[in-house]
Order: structure tokens, then C-alpha cells, then sequence
């Protein structure tokens, strides 16, 4: 007999709690080879998919609250053969986590103001070690939510993990694993997160490359770089993120969840030697929209941001690989003999004065998740650069 789905039954479970408590929760889940005092114990039978699973676990809770009211159990406990998996629940990450352990062990900066909105709840950053990501996981530790930072870069997850759970006092911050261009990878990632907190509220499709060339120079193998990234890795996101939050909302059917592609002001006009870039990013655009109406059956509201430049980011300012380099390189500024003559250009297209920062994005952010009344929208944050008629 093989082990239980995890990446099945925790979002179920996460759910069912989501739904009781109407408060965002954590998730822990440890094999066990026997009920826990106390737990609902649900009988999955030989080979339980998704569908069987909800409807057992609909059946245990309708038997649970016969004999006890409006009881909320304190454990699930889910059995397929002689397989056995226990769903503890948690007000955050380490309560859960401490709850299962304690039955395992064999002796008994944000943009203040605003995100109290995602406070306790569960997210996710895909690009999350650097640049755009770091700034919004900082954002989102700072008002009280767990993050996943998901990063091709894992030492630099890891890395940023352990400080923001040492600035926290908590675990706030779980390093995870992706390459957000292949589907395996993604999959992989969205199982371990139904195993470390049975599901999640929040994810945030931030991920995204750049190549600034000519399409008279761009090679093709760039392109097609750019576009795997940028459109198909937003997708990819959009699917399994979407498979998560389905299996929540099947026991949660009044908790909502987001979506939310940091898409680019390149998203709203086109981009002068830059086509690849913008072209994935109007491409995201359309499945945003799209994805909005399918996804809205479920409780899943999917928007973008369209952020105006990060100057200070290292997208821009790298040495090296920045676009302040590339741009100077590339001739994209005409006139321009320095890096500082680059950035002073961009500067000047901005009504506002100055570069995107981080806090814009969050404030941004924050709108999106607390409203209940908009789905489909790209909101460009882009100090009156960018204006939408």
C-alpha cells in the first residue's frame, strides 16, 4: 500500500479548518499508524483520489458534528489500508509544526497600514531570493504571513530564510526549490507546500528575465529564453497554484485565495529594443485575464501589478548584467555616454521623480488581496508614467 497523497489530502484539510475558523491557518501532517486521541478518522479506502477524498472527509464531518454540534475536531486523521496520515492545524507554522511533533515524540517593511490584510495567511513568491521578490516576502514577513520564498536560486532562499526568521522571532520565511520554466519542477514545489502547510492564501508570480536587445540582433535561443520564463513559467504557476486552492476551496467554499502576476509596465505599452520582454509580459496580461474567468468558480481572484521601474533593484543596477549596462550597451539611450546619464533619462520619464520601490508594490498588493469586488485587472504602479484610459 502506498503512502497517502499529501498534496491531496492537507489542502482538503486546510479547507475544512479555513472554512470552521474563517481565520487563515497552518497545516502539519506526520504518518501515523493510528488515530490520535481525539481526531476525526477518515477512511480513504484502497486507492483515494481527490474527488473520494473530499467526499469521504464531507462524510466524517457530517457523522463528527451529529454527536458533538459545531465541533471542530482537533486533528484529521486519514487512513487508506495500513497507511495513516495526521493533519494537525495551527494558528501559524510553528504551532502546527509543534503540535505534530509534540504527538510524534514518544514522550507527552512594509506598507504600514495596509497589511494586517494578510496577516497569519500563507504565500508564496516564486523569485523570491532577490530583486522584486525579496522586497515583497520582506513586505509580507513584516505583516505577519509565512512565506515560501521559491527561487532557482535555493542557497539565496535559504540564505534570506534564515535572517528574515531571525529578524521575525518565528518561522516566517520557508525556503523552497523551482525552476518556474519546467512543469516537473513546479509541481514539485506546490506538493511541498501541501506538506509543509496543507495549502496556501497567496501566490505571488513574481519570477521574470530580460534581455535587452534590437530585434535586428536578438538571437532566437534569448527570445524563446525570455518568453519560457516570463509567459510559460507564469502559467505553469497559474496551473498548479490553481490545483492547490481548488482542493482548498472544496472544504472552504467562503475562503478566497490570490494569484498575483508582478507583471511590468512593459505589460501596458511596448518597449523600445526590448520586445521579448514586453511581448511576454502583454502575453501575460491576456492570461491573467483569462485565468481570472475561469479560476473565479473557485474562489480564485487573479490580477497583476504592473510596477513602474526598479531602479535600485539588481535588475537595473548590477555592474555587470544590469540594465543601466545593457541599455548603455545597446544604445537604447540616445546620447547617453554613463550609467548615471541611463539612469538620470529613465528618471525623467516619471512624473513622480523617481524609480518603483517596494513598498509601492506592496501597497499594491495589499489592495488586491483585502478588495472581494475585482478579478482580471493589471493596476500599474508607475508614478503617472504609465496611465490606463
Amino acid at each position: 500500500m502506498s503512502a497517502i497523497d499529501v498534496s491531496v489530502v492537507a489542502p482538503l484539510a486546510r479547507g475544512l479548518y479555513l472554512e470552521a475558523l474563517g481565520t487563515p491557518v497552518a497545516i502539519a501532517s506526520r504518518e501515523a499508524d493510528e488515530a490520535p486521541a481525539g481526531a476525526l478518522a477518515v477512511d480513504l479506502g484502497a486507492d483515494p483520489g481527490e474527488e473520494s477524498a473530499a467526499a469521504a472527509l464531507g462524510r466524517g464531518l457530517e457523522s463528527w458534528r451529529a454527536g458533538r454540534g459545531s465541533a471542530v475536531p482537533g486533528c484529521l486523521y486519514f487512513r487508506s489500508g495500513d497507511r495513516g496520515l495526521a493533519c494537525w492545524p495551527g494558528a501559524g507554522y510553528d504551532e502546527a509544526r509543534g503540535r505534530a511533533d509534540r504527538r510524534r515524540s514518544p514522550a507527552p517593511g512594509s506598507a504600514r497600514g495596509r497589511g494586517e490584510v494578510v496577516e497569519g495567511r500563507v504565500a508564496l513568491v516564486t523569485g523570491g531570493a532577490q530583486g522584486f521578490g525579496e522586497e515583497i516576502a520582506r513586505g509580507l514577513v513584516a505583516s505577519g504571513a509565512v512565506v515560501y520564498l521559491a527561487d532557482l536560486n535555493f542557497g539565496g532562499a535559504e540564505k534570506l530564510a534564515a535572517e528574515l526568521n531571525a529578524e521575525a522571532g518565528r518561522t516566517a520565511a520557508l525556503p523552497v526549490a523551482v525552476n518556474v520554466s519546467d512543469e516537473a519542477s513546479v509541481a514539485a514545489m506546490f506538493g511541498a507546500v501541501a506538506a509543509g502547510t496543507g495549502g496556501l492564501d497567496l501566490v505571488v508570480s513574481n519570477a521574470g528575465v530580460l534581455k535587452a536587445s534590437s530585434i535586428l540582433e536578438q538571437d532566437l535561443a534569448s527570445f524563446k529564453f525570455v518568453t519560457e520564463v516570463n509567459y510559460v513559467g507564469f502559467m505553469l504557476v497559474a496551473k498548479h497554484a490553481g490545483l492547490l486552492m481548488r482542493r482548498q476551496r472544496r472544504t472552504a467554499p467562503r475562503w478566497s485565495t490570490d494569484i498575483v502576476q508582478v507583471n511590468s509596465k512593459s505589460g501596458l505599452e511596448g518597449s523600445n529594443k526590448n520586445g521579448s520582454y514586453a511581448g511576454s509580459k502583454f502575453g501575460g496580461i491576456g492570461l491573467v485575464q483569462s485565468f481570472a474567468l475561469e479560476l473565479v468558480e473557485y474562489g480564485i481572484k487573479v490580477n497583476a501589478i504592473c510596477p513602474g521601474n526598479f531602479l535600485d533593484g539588481p535588475l537595473w543596477s548590477d555592474p555587470v548584467k544590469g540594465l543601466f549596462v545593457q541599455y548603455l550597451r545597446s544604445g537604447k539611450v540616445k546620447g547617453a555616454k554613463t550609467v548615471e546619464d541611463v539612469r538620470r533619462a529613465y528618471e525623467a520619464k516619471v512624473p513622480m521623480g523617481r524609480g518603483c520601490a517596494g513598498a509601492d508594490v506592496m501597497r499594491a498588493l495589499y489592495y488586491i488581496v483585502e478588495q472581494q469586488y475585482e478579478t482580471g485587472q493589471a493596476l500599474p504602479v508607475t508614478g503617472g508614467q504609465v496611465m490606463l484610459s
